[in-house]
């Protein structure tokens, strides 16, 4: 490349020389760089940088045609002012300004340079100021277009900020209606980490929280319901798991909490109370040395539980009690036995029978009574006659019918006074819940016993109308060791006058009262009878039926142990345990004379004893009410707390005694 082509390549004029334009192009490049540290933002900044690379190799590209020529461009780029004149503004290259002017650059020909035109009186000549002009232009016109394509990228960047912003609202709805809280919170964040001070983010977190909130409310109340009711139903253990499904997500719920504490109180009390049931069990079964030893681990479990300590008492008086029973049975035994002519006699019958249930393991007395009841007729079932029922239907008074161990098949109709004995424990007599009563005494029959065994129905009917285990409608009978069990009503309806006496009996987990008597003349003698888990009351009398209870123990009802509601027949209640039942132990509604004494009253839910203002004739002492869930003892509007004065309230988680109580809706 000559000198002549590299000025026409950079625009010179001829003899101009060509470092000149290098001073131009590096002023050129210093604004390009300054555009490029003011650039308004990163897209721009290194849109500028681009080109100011395109600009620097292309001055690069420049600096290489010079180097090519002979010229060093690696000195101080020459100006226009260190150009030497030469004649009519001419700038010549000769041997005399090489030396002062490109001082150390090689000397390019010896030859004039082409005229050029002159700056004059701080003008521009017309060459210089046309490439001026076209280099303002450029950079104006970069300027410009970048102004623009800013303007172009910034549309487009929020136009995309606003499509994501509307993808992260619908998506944050979704996660939302979908209860799923962190998707939906990370939705709502990336929002504002675009538009921080957004009205959707503000709104979506609002409906977040709002949502969290509701959904921790509706599981509380819903495990909290399931828990309550479980509890209620001494479900214990599913009372618990719904509590703890509570607690595993919200420690601090004070309420599931403070139940759960309760559950485990319950679940204890049960415990115990089933090991008291056992002890007691015992001691009907006269294992006395047995439960004495079941007691005893009871209260070293608690030296201070006054129950079990009672309840050894209980037993130590018991077995003393067996040893008086005993020389009484022998004492009768002998009576029986003076007196026997080897023919039936009904005064010995009841001796050896009295004898019987003071000593029933005495063998003594039981081989006294079978030689007695021999001189009656004797049935065995089904060694003389095949069927119970058939049995039943050829009996007469006085017969003795003894039915051997086995499942038997009711409902069976007793018609006469016999005796029906069975095994305890072994002789099942059953029928279908809709089938009747397992057994039925009319109005006929008198002096019937029934002893040794457990009735009970198949299945439960839930109608307003259900038959009870027994009836005995108007008859004269009497049960012992018998035990009545899942009934679908009652275990044992007295009703139309009749008369019964029920000892040593168990009545379990039937649908209605365990014992209910009913109606103007029929009457209730219970004594030494287990009532416990029947869904409504333990015992229970009303529309004037006469009432005598002693020694029966009622725990765990659904309702009450007793409930007395005779209106102005007589009630005796003596020395009974209401323990556990899910209302109260003793409910006195309403009797017109009587005596309720000697009875212990405890851990039952709703409280001790309820009194109403129609008991005013029955006197109400000496009765122990203690540990209760509830008030003491409550009394109905207008009944005097001061009849009360001489039972022992102590202990209740209610108050002790609940005054002016209004009882008119129960």
């Amino acid at each position: 490349m000559t000198l002549t082509e590299a000025r026409k390549i950079l625009g010179l004029e001829p003899g101009e020389d060509p470092r000149l334009q290098l001073g131009n192009f590096k002023v050129m490049r210093e604004q390009i760089a300054e555009i490029v540290r003011t650039a308004p933002n990163k897209i721009l900044a290194k849109r500028y940088r681009e080109g100011l690379v395109e600009f620097d190799e292309a001055l690069a590209a420049v600096r290489g045609y010079l180097e090519a020529l002979g010229l060093n461009t690696q000195e101080t780029d020459v100006t226009k002012d260190e150009v030497p004149s030469a004649g009519r503004g001419h700038a010549v290259f000769s041997e005399e300004n090489k030396v002062k002017n490109l001082a150390g650059l090689p000397v390019l020909s010896t030859e004039p340079l082409e005229p050029k035109i002159r700056v004059e009186s701080g003008k521009m000549d017309s060459g210089k100021s046309f490439r001026f002009f076209r280099w303002t232009l450029l950079i104006l016109g970069l300027v410009g277009f970048s102004g623009w394509m800013y303007q172009k990228i910034e549309k487009e960047n929020n136009l995309k900020k606003q499509e994501r912003v509307a993808l992260l609202e619908r998506q944050g709805a979704i996660f939302i209606e979908n209860r799923r809280w962190p998707e939906a919170m990370e939705s709502f964040n990336e929002i504002s980490g675009i538009f921080p001070d957004s009205e959707v983010v503000k709104l979506g977190r609002r409906s977040i929280e709002t949502g969290m909130a509701e959904e921790q409310s509706q599981f509380i109340a819903y495990w909290k319901g399931e828990a309550i009711a479980a509890f209620e139903a001494s479900r214990w253990e599913d009372s618990e798991k719904a509590a703890k499904q509570v607690l595993e997500r919200y420690p601090e719920e004070k309420e599931v909490k403070a139940l759960l504490a309760k559950i485990a109180v319950a679940m204890r009390e049960e415990q115990r109370q089933d090991a008291f049931a056992k002890v007691r069990t015992m001691l009907e079964d006269r294992k006395f040395d047995e439960a004495w030893g079941a007691a005893r681990e009871l209260t070293e479990k608690d030296s201070s539980d006054a129950e079990a300590i009672a309840l050894m008492n209980e037993i130590s008086e018991a077995r003393e009690k067996a040893a008086g029973d005993l020389v009484k049975a022998k004492a009768l035994l002998a009576k029986a036995a003076k007196k026997d002519s080897g023919e039936f006699n009904e005064e010995v019958m009841k001796w050896l029978a009295e004898a019987l249930a003071l000593a029933p393991d005495d063998a003594g007395v039981q081989a006294m009574y079978e030689k007695m009841a021999a001189y009656t007729r004797t049935i065995r079932i089904p060694e003389d006659v095949k069927t119970l029922k058939k049995a039943l239907a050829n009996a007469r008074d006085r017969d003795r019918l003894v039915l051997a161990a086995g499942i038997w098949e009711g409902p069976v109709e007793i018609q006469a006074g016999i005796e029906l004995e069975g095994v305890s424990g072994k002789t099942i007599i059953q029928c279908q819940a809709n089938a009747g009563s397992v057994i039925s005494l009319g109005s006929n029959v008198k002096g019937a016993h029934v002893s040794g065994l457990t009735l009970r129905h198949l299945s439960f009917d839930a109608g307003e109308e259900r038959f009870s285990l027994a009836l005995v409608k108007g008859a004269e009978a009497a049960f012992s060791d018998c035990r009545f069990e899942q009934g679908s009503g009652h275990g044992l309806a007295v009703t139309g006058g009749g008369h019964v006496k029920v000892s040593r009996c168990r009545f379990t987990e039937n649908g209605w009262n365990g014992i209910a008597v009913m109606g103007d003349g029929s009457l209730l003698e219970a004594e030494g009878n287990t009532l416990k888990g029947n869904f409504q009351n333990g015992i229970e009398g009303w529309d004037g039926a006469g009432i005598i209870v002693s020694k029966n123990i009622c725990i765990g009802n659904s309702r009450n142990g007793l409930h007395l509601d005779v209106g102005s027949a007589s009630a005796t209640v003596l020395d009974n345990q209401m323990t556990a039942n899910r209302e109260f132990g003793i409910v006195l509604s309403s009797a017109g004379s009587g005596q309720v004494t000697g009875n212990f009253c405890g851990k039952n839910i709703l409280g001790g004893m309820v009194a109403k203002a129609k008991i005013s004739g029955v006197s109400v002492v000496k009765n122990e009410i203690t540990a209760n869930l509830g008030p003491g003892l409550i009394l109905e509007k207008g009944v005097k707390p001061e009849s009360f004065l001489d039972n022992k309230i102590t202990a209740n988680e209610g108050v002790e005694i609940m005054t002016e109580t209004d009882l008119s809706g129960d």
